[in-house]
């Protein structure tokens, strides 16, 4: 980021340019509600199942190490260890909109098992450990946290908003509809996460 889209002329200057990335990852994760990097190994999350035979989780890449547990009992010990001909993760083939590269999102029931649907005042009686994030970072997101994180290193130069003066007046530091435009696919609504 340093030389291709920036200008420092110094290395001093890479933490602050590390930062903003930082920040403009951790911004957009939050915008879209999703995990765009590829967790290395698979942990647990609790759930509450918005139908019987079909719920959305996190966004999880691999079927490797997937396990899905129910607790019916409401006890919280999941006990009952689904089988992989008891469910189907979707979206089919990792295709949304014509996309190819999207990870699982949701989890139909198929088998013999069906998910417990229970007040929210109840104990989550669905569990799912699985590697989360996303397969690969889609290119819209990495262009789009260059751009943001660009303009978070730029706002040093803007104090209290302000970018300077323009012909029309002051210019002041907002919201950039080019990054919006490329993480907008990709915004999630959350997940009744346990």
């Amino acid at each position: 980021m340093t030389t291709a889209r920036s200008s420092p002329t110094n290395t001093a200057e890479d933490a602050k340019l590390a930062d903003a990335l930082d920040a403009a990852s951790r911004g957009i994760e939050k915008t879209t509600h999703r995990q765009f990097i590829a967790a290395a190994t698979a942990t647990a999350r609790i759930y509450y199942p918005d139908k019987d035979y079909r719920t959305k989780v996190d966004d999880f890449y691999t079927t490797t190490d997937l396990v899905i547990k129910t607790d019916t009992a409401g006890d919280g010990t999941y006990a009952t260890t689904w089988s992989a001909a008891d469910y189907q993760p979707e979206p089919l083939n990792g295709v949304v909109d014509g996309e190819s590269g999207w990870p699982f999102y949701f989890i139909r029931a198929v088998g013999s098992y069906r998910f417990p649907c229970v007040s929210v005042t109840s104990r989550a009686p669905l569990q799912v450990t699985a590697r989360w994030g996303w397969p690969a970072v889609p290119a819209n997101i990495k262009e789009g946290c260059l751009i943001l994180a660009e303009e978070i290193y730029s706002l040093k130069n803007a104090p209290f908003g302000v970018g300077g003066y323009g012909q029309f007046g002051i210019i002041r530091a907002r919201e950039n509809p080019m990054v919006y435009a490329r993480i907008h696919p990709y915004i999630d609504e959350p997940v009744l996460v346990g």
